[in-house]
Order: structure tokens, then C-alpha cells, then sequence
């Protein structure tokens, strides 16, 4: 790629996409910009990835072809009125934070910028996210909207989804990951109960669910189908499955969901 990136802001999240791009050499390190609020941090960032750093987010916004707003949402609207006058032409920002719109980022912006909401989830950091993107019905160039997906593709697996869908998003891909993690404790905690060292069961209990993942993407066999490939007839799985079943498993996940969905919508509200 031969565009330039710009991050405003280098929190977690954006030293996670920074990563991706360049361990998957979809970008040179000199081809990414980015500012932070103090200095400590853009020299981490430095001697970390070696790209461009400045203390200046209107030299990110006059430089990025694409610029990547990684700041927390009550922030926006502060970054917005300091860098919409520096944009470049046909530039296109890309904001990642939950609860801001394209509406609201035009808002700041004017109708005539182009825009893209992106929501990653944390497992970005291991280059396994998902992310979910939502392009301005402007953006009708294929080969932009393809470079945009790459940068996402970079750090995991990018999805492109109507924006009023990102509500139910968030509650399937970007909370989930703590309904997992309880899961694994959970687990754990059993294994334990059965006198596996508990070191030993949280890396068991990880590997099997990311195992059982990797079985789904991999495979494309239905959920369902992979899960009574495992319960043999009077068997231990069919035992566990319908005790699950019994303390309502599935009814506590979908129910989890949807008022993580709910919550969302009050907060973009």
C-alpha cells in the first residue's frame, strides 16, 4: 500500500492495528503517522514499530490518506473541531470508537468528508480480532474500499455490516470476549475440581475453546453439527451438554447479549 495512515491517539487498540499492518507488510513503518498526548509514549511507540511520531494531531490530519481516529469517544468532538480544517482532500477518517456515527462525525466534519466507523475487538492485540465496518455511502471506489478492509484484515478478520447492526455487534464481538474469558475460568475452576493443576487447566481450557473455533471457521460445518460429532450415544459429552442445557446455557448467553445491545444503544443515543 502505498497510501499514508495517520493515528490520532496510541492507546492499546492503536498500537494493535499498528502492529498488524506492519507484521503483515501490507505497509512500510515510514508510511504510518502517528500523535499521542505525551511524548513518553510516541517514543515507545518509535523504538517499538519505528514509524513517524508527532505531538501535533494537525500534521497526522494534513499527512493521512487515511486517518484513524483512536481516541476515547468524549474526546471526539475536541479532535474533530482541532483537525477538520487540515483533512486532505479525499482523505478518509476512520473512527474506532463505540457510540460515534458517521452522522455524528460528519456533523464536525462536513457532509463532504468521507468517513468509515470501524469497531475492533481487543483480540486485535493478538492479531485476532474481528471488526466490524461501515462505510459512507460515498465511498463507492472498490479499490478504497478494499485497502480499507486490508488494514482491518491486517490485525484478524474484517466484516463489512450495516451501521444499525453495530449495536448487536458489539454485543456478539466486542463484549463477547469477556463472556469467554469467564468461560475459561469456569472451566478451569472444574478442571481443577478434578485435580488438574490450575496453571496447566487455564492453558487446557484455552487451547480447547480456541480449538473449537478454529474447527468452525476452518471447517464451515454448522455449530450443531460439530457438537453432536462430539456427543456419542450415553456418553460423557451428551451428559454435560443436557446439564448444560438443564441450568439454561444457551437462554443465559442470548439473554447476556441482548442487554449488552440494549446498553450500547443508550450509550449512542
Amino acid at each position: 500500500m502505498n497510501k499514508i495512515i495517520g493515528f490520532v491517539g496510541c492507546g492499546n487498540m492503536a498500537k494493535s492495528m499498528i502492529g498488524g499492518l506492519i507484521r503483515s507488510n501490507l505497509i512500510a513503518p515510514e508510511r504510518i503517522i502517528a500523535s499521542a498526548k505525551t511524548k513518553e509514549t510516541l517514543e515507545k511507540v518509535e523504538k517499538d514499530y519505528g514509524i513517524n511520531i508527532t505531538l501535533d494531531n494537525k500534521k497526522v490530519a494534513r499527512e493521512s490518506d487515511y486517518l484513524i481516529l483512536a481516541v476515547k469517544p468524549y474526546m471526539h468532538e475536541l479532535v474533530l473541531e482541532e483537525i477538520k480544517s487540515e483533512i486532505k482532500e479525499r482523505a478518509i477518517v476512520i473512527t474506532i470508537a463505540a457510540g460515534i456515527s458517521i452522522d455524528y462525525m460528519k456533523k464536525y466534519l462536513g457532509k463532504n468528508i468521507l468517513v468509515v466507523k470501524a469497531m475492533p475487538n481487543t483480540p486485535a492485540m493478538v492479531g485476532e480480532g474481528v471488526t466490524a465496518l461501515s462505510f459512507d455511502d460515498r465511498i463507492i471506489d472498490e479499490g478504497m474500499r478494499e485497502e480499507i478492509i486490508s488494514i482491518f484484515n491486517s490485525f484478524g478478520r474484517a466484516e463489512i455490516l450495516d451501521e444499525n447492526l453495530m449495536d448487536g455487534f458489539t454485543a456478539l464481538c466486542g463484549s463477547s470476549p469477556a463472556y469467554v474469558y469467564m468461560m475459561i475460568e469456569a472451566m478451569a475452576d472444574g478442571g481443577v475440581l478434578q485435580g488438574i493443576p490450575r496453571k496447566q487447566a487455564y492453558k487446557m481450557a484455552a487451547q480447547a475453546i480456541l480449538g473449537a473455533a478454529k474447527m468452525v471457521l476452518d471447517t464451515e460445518i454448522h455449530p450443531g453439527e460439530l457438537k453432536d460429532n462430539v456427543c456419542s450415544p450415553k456418553g460423557t459429552t451428551i451428559e454435560a451438554v443436557a446439564k448444560l442445557e438443564e441450568m439454561g446455557f444457551r437462554s443465559a448467553i442470548i439473554e447476556a447479549m441482548r442487554v449488552c445491545a440494549e446498553k450500547s444503544k443508550k450509550i449512542s443515543e
